[in-house]
């Protein structure tokens, strides 16, 4: 068995078995930050650099979606030959803020809704020698619709 890997260190967990992005909330005004803030709160509003690191809520609402038909430039490792996939843009539960990334395999977008229930999960991006390479990914909490 390989060693598994983030493909972005430090954005989300990925050792347990209920995965979390990891991002910052500013201690001041409560805004929330996905890839993480490191020097100062981004609200145009707020002039604090006092952030905490937060894990994000795993669950959300389908905002938008739509299929990736065409193989990503490098650097993303794509499969040969390149598999469609569909991507989504999910709201979070809590933070109210519009995180994407990839649907997990076995959905497309014609079995996608706006506002379904979506849930973060971690899959496989690519493997090579040394290690497996992992990224989150959205899954529907809804039990019809699988794709087959």
């Amino acid at each position: 068995m390989k060693p598994k890997q983030p493909a972005a260190p430090g954005w989300f967990t990925f050792e347990d078995a209920a995965p979390h992005l990891i991002g910052t909330r500013c201690t001041a005004c409560g805004t929330y930050f996905f890839p993480k803030e490191t020097y100062f709160c981004r609200n145009p509003s707020c002039a604090s650099s006092s952030l905490e690191e937060v894990k994000l809520s795993r669950r959300g609402r389908l905002w938008s979606y739509t299929n990736n038909c065409y193989a990503p430039p490098p650097p993303f490792v794509v499969s040969d030959p390149f598999q469609p996939y569909a991507v989504a843009a999910v709201e979070l539960e809590r933070e109210r803020m519009v995180v994407l990334g990839q649907v997990e395999p076995g959905w497309d977008a014609p079995q996608l809704e706006v506002g379904m229930e979506m849930e973060l999960t971690i899959g496989t991006l690519y493997e090579n020698a040394e290690s497996e390479v992992l990224i989150w990914k959205w899954r529907p909490l809804v039990a019809e619709g699988r794709a087959s």
